[in-house]
């Protein structure tokens, strides 16, 4: 993978208009991007075939968690889409529904989401989860190589576990990343981009620091050139 695939820019941004000014001044330096909740009902599945018939990857950042069936239909309707990663929630039925779903399509992959990175030890405590946080998540990426997942979003804190008990079974896609001295925002687990790179991230996800840059374009290709050097 280049370092430009292995960025993932979030475009978590109030409107289609702000989405596209984003892609538009990023240009070549972008070359796939995260959809989420904030554009989904705004346009933001057109946005998702836009981008793919312009031969740009597409994560659809979507977190399906219901029973397997409906995932199942669900996520049949998103292949339509041309979309490369979909989330959904790392819970065996709604692992096997969305397996299901995607069937042959020779490009969705299945990333199931193990702990937030906004979440840390003391947020599973208040949740009334007393497992230590890195084994919920390793007991979470299991359920999603047991059902036939490609994939587990997770921190980087998690990814060099994930990988040694894992390998290259499971892609592990990290949000939750930051340039050095760029604000951790809602975020609590965070890494830098070469410290998540080292730890065995396949893909790091990149929304603030990018697109609310002065130059987006050139935030991108800073975190690439460092995604290089850590590679």
């Amino acid at each position: 993978m280049t370092p430009q695939d292995r960025l993932i820019i979030a475009l978590d941004l109030p409107s289609i208009d702000e989405a596209d000014a984003v892609i538009d001044t990023i240009g070549a330096a972008g070359s796939f991007y995260k959809i989420g909740y904030q554009l989904m009902p705004i346009g933001g599945l057109d946005l998702a075939r836009r981008l793919s018939g312009a031969g740009k990857k597409v994560f659809l950042d979507f977190k399906f968690h219901d029973i397997g069936a409906t995932v199942e239909r669900g996520v049949k309707s998103i292949c339509a889409l041309g979309g490369d990663f979909l989330t959904v929630h790392a819970e065996p039925d709604v692992l096997k529904g969305a397996v299901d779903g995607r069937g042959d399509d020779p490009r969705l992959k299945i990333l199931a989401v193990t702990v937030l990175t906004s979440l840390n030890q003391q947020s599973l405590k208040t949740a009334g989860i007393d497992m230590k946080l890195e084994d919920l998540v390793l007991k979470r990426a299991e359920f999603a190589a047991k059902a036939g997942a490609d994939g587990v979003i997770a921190s980087a804190k998690e990814a060099a576990a994930i990988k040694a008990r894992f390998g290259d079974a499971l892609l592990v896609v990290t949000p939750g990343v930051r340039p050095a001295g760029a604000a951790a925002d809602d975020q609590k687990r965070v890494v830098t981009p070469a410290a998540a790179i080292a730890a065995g991230a396949d893909h790091l996800v990149v929304g603030r620091p990018i697109i609310a840059a002065d130059d987006p374009a050139a935030a991108a290709a800073a975190i690439q050139a460092e995604i290089s050097g850590a590679s």
